[in-house]
């Protein structure tokens, strides 16, 4: 026990010792950290803060930036704008060869907006002295090669091109035109433009728009800090907004990659995009961009951007043939579109021309007689809606068609791409006035829903020149000439004695001409008849082709087989399937004015078929040719039978159904074939000479009488077409 008692005695004063020792009591204790002075915290929190912040600011700078980097790499390394297809006409060739007269290639000339002058002095004009034509053509670059600026003195007789000089007086065998600019292909998801590169953009307009809009563009870093300042200062003391500070690298940021939105984020992103291309890009590159991308008017529902597409749409010409005070207008204008607009505010478009040509003679960019003779010029602007009528919706309907069954699918849908065509401008100006004018002189009174058709193709290439679908040249609607197949009448006919005379008959051999029945293999009777309800008795294949009997046709359709007649007609392109009646040889079979067209092109080509086509050949956006039209050829009839027919066919124009044509184009030669249908539903008329085969159809949508025969319809419009080709 008294050991019990002495260890608990023993640990009593243990505890005691412990808890008065002080040692042990700072040991087991909590002590209270010293606040630190206020200031002090607060800097520490504040630095703690910056540096986390700006850690994250540089993040997202250096994100952002390399965002915005391959944002502006896609856009500016690549192709910068998907590019519409440019539609070209054919060439205009001035040949010692070929007949041309003074007054066509005056025509052509002006349809390819030469300017006519009294002495020729730049690319893109013209002056007539006397029998002389001399012209300064514009640098071209063709299929086959690429064609310098040159001065050409053209001298005319009466039978046409007596010689062709260059400005060095040499003698030239031939000389080309640069094509006429037909159209561009635009779709929903291809906007209207035209890409002019910096090396032939005028030095003067690039010169004046940095006089106008950023003076210092050369040397700044894409953001202007002293154009900032300036901009502030101006809209303090005016107090409003007169003045912005944004450069044309900024501008170009905020066209191609930014909205119009007025904002701080807005301008911060324009204002880096402006320095990392700036960084990235050439000066020359990066005014390029902008002077293909700056909108500069709004031309309907679309909008037009660049200069290239800004002065067809202003001028009708291509920039670098603009004068010095249309020069100064492009360069007004970009101020301020809507509020410069020169057509509907002219006098506000006039007065900031007129300033803008002050500051370019001040700065001698140009000379005080240019200065005066610019500033009392008007403005002289194109007519506003030859942009949207420019080509012939029947021609473009022929083309996209070509395009989606003769031409490679990865060839037709590239950017960018030059399609050079066989249209003939005077061809198809003067198909379209002599539908026009044609089918109001031939209607009757109470026929205002007559309409025509015409097809013009080139004898010796199978190309087509012309193709109007109806009155309205400029409906893009039915397309009359590829599309409306009426019964085609006597047209056949030619078809059928060429199968007679590919197999051993000649003109001199006789037909029946006496009243016949035939019935079909259900019984039916058919009972054919002459136009003018006559029987001859006994006439010959040249007599019955010249007056077109149709009795003495049934009876040689009949004689030579109506399956060889049909074989014929598939072999000179009638891809319709053809039924074997007796009525087919009387043109029972429904074509197209085009279908008839490529019908009667082996007859004019010495027995050869081509099919007929519009595209020539197809260049890519870098100007290498991607396509070239197939010569596919095949003699289908004999050359001797064919010219039988052709010397037959001018007799038809001379002694025939078509021999008015003697007193309505004196001395002119052809040959051609009338054809009419029941009823006189349809009036056609297929006529050619030395190089042009010309098919015409007159009639009614609604296939009723048309009240006109084959002669004194589609005749009288043939007539008007070789009038106007001869320049009466």
């Amino acid at each position: 026990m008294a050991k019990t008692t002495n260890k608990e005695s023993n640990k009593q004063p243990a505890k005691k010792v412990a808890a008065k020792n002080p040692k042990t009591k700072r040991k087991t204790a909590t002590r209270k950290p010293k606040k630190q002075p206020f200031k002090q915290r607060f800097l520490r929190g504040l630095w703690s803060v910056t540096w986390k912040s700006s850690l994250a600011f540089i993040a997202f700078i250096i994100i952002c930036g390399i965002y915005f980097d391959k944002k502006i790499e896609r856009r500016l390394d690549g192709s910068t704008w998907t590019l519409p297809a440019t539609l070209y006409a054919r060439p205009l060739v001035l040949d010692l060869d070929k007949p041309l007269t003074k007054s066509a290639l005056v025509s052509e000339l002006k349809l390819l907006n030469y300017r006519p002058v009294s002495i020729v002095q730049d690319v893109g004009q013209f002056a007539v002295k006397g029998k002389e034509v001399v012209i300064y053509r514009r640098a071209f670059d063709f299929p086959d090669r690429s064609e310098p600026a040159a001065l050409a003195i053209v001298d005319f007789n009466e039978h046409g091109i007596s010689r062709i000089r260059d400005n060095e007086y040499n003698h030239l065998r031939q000389f080309r035109l640069d094509p006429l600019l037909l159209d561009r292909l635009n779709s929903k998801h291809i906007q209207d433009r035209v890409f002019i590169p910096f090396e032939k953009i005028p030095d003067l307009f690039i010169n004046t728009l940095l006089l106008m809009e950023d003076r210092d563009f050369y040397h700044h870093q894409g953001v202007s800090p002293f154009a900032i300042l300036r901009a502030f200062i101006a809209n303090f003391k005016a107090g409003r907004t007169v003045q912005g500070g944004s450069t044309l690298t900024q501008q170009l940021a905020k066209n191609l990659f930014l909205t119009q939105e007025r904002s701080l984020w807005r301008k911060f992103q324009e204002a880096y995009m402006a320095v990392l291309m700036d960084h990235k890009y050439s000066k020359d590159k990066i005014l390029e961009a902008y002077l293909n991308e700056v909108y500069l008017a709004q031309n309907g529902a679309t909008g037009i951007y660049g200069i290239g597409l800004a002065s067809d749409f202003y001028f009708a010409r291509p920039i670098d043939e603009l004068r010095v005070e249309q020069i100064a207008l492009m360069v007004a204008i970009i101020k301020g579109p809507s509020y410069y607009n020169p057509r509907r505010n002219p006098e506000r478009a006039l007065a900031r021309r007129d300033l803008v040509l002050r500051l370019m003679v001040e700065n001698n960019y140009i000379n005080t007689a240019q200065y005066r003779v610019a500033v009392n010029s008007h403005l002289n602007l194109s007519n506003a809606k030859a942009l949207n009528h420019r080509a012939n919706p029947a021609f473009v309907s022929l083309l996209n068609r070509e395009l989606n069954s003769g031409v490679p699918t990865q060839v037709s849908r590239q950017s960018g791409l030059s399609i050079f065509t066989s249209i003939s401008p005077l061809a198809q100006k003067n198909a379209e006035k002599a539908i026009q004018q044609g089918i109001k002189r031939v209607q009757h009174k109470d026929q205002n829903d007559l309409q025509g058709a015409m097809v013009v193709t080139d004898r010796e290439y199978a190309e087509v020149r012309a193709i109007v679908s109806g009155k309205d040249v400029k409906f893009s609607g039915f397309n009359r000439a590829l599309d409306a197949k009426r019964p085609i009448g006597s047209l056949v006919k030619p078809a059928v004695y060429l199968t007679a005379l590919n197999n051993g008959y000649k003109l001199s051999d006789t037909l029946s001409d006496k009243k016949i029945i035939l019935k079909n293999s259900s019984g039916q009777r058919w009972q054919p008849n002459n136009y003018d309800r006559k029987f001859r008795g006994e006439v010959s294949l040249e007599y019955a082709l010249v007056h077109s009997l149709n009795v003495p046709t049934v009876n040689l359709g009949m004689q030579v087989g109506l399956n060889n007649v049909i074989n014929s007609l598939h072999k000179m392109g009638v891809d319709e399937k053809i039924p074997a009646y007796p009525s087919l040889v009387l043109g029972s079979v429904p074509l197209s004015p085009f279908q008839v067209a490529q019908m009667y092109q082996p007859i004019t080509m010495q027995g050869v078929y081509k099919p007929l086509t519009i595209i020539r050949s197809i260049m890519s956006k870098e100007g290498s040719p991607i396509f070239q039209r197939s010569q596919h050829a095949r003699q289908i009839f004999s050359p001797e039978s064919v010219e039988v027919l052709s010397d037959t066919l001018h007799k038809v124009t001379t002694e025939g159904t078509a021999r008015s044509l003697r007193w309505r184009n004196p001395g002119q030669y052809f040959a051609g074939k009338t054809g009419t249908t029941n009823n006189l539903n349809d009036s056609w008329f297929v006529g050619f000479d030395n190089d042009e085969v010309v098919t015409t159809w007159v009639g009614k949508d609604n296939n009723r009488s048309a009240k006109l025969t084959g002669s004194s319809g589609a005749l009288v419009l043939f007539s008007d077409y070789m009038k106007t080709k001869k320049g009466k």
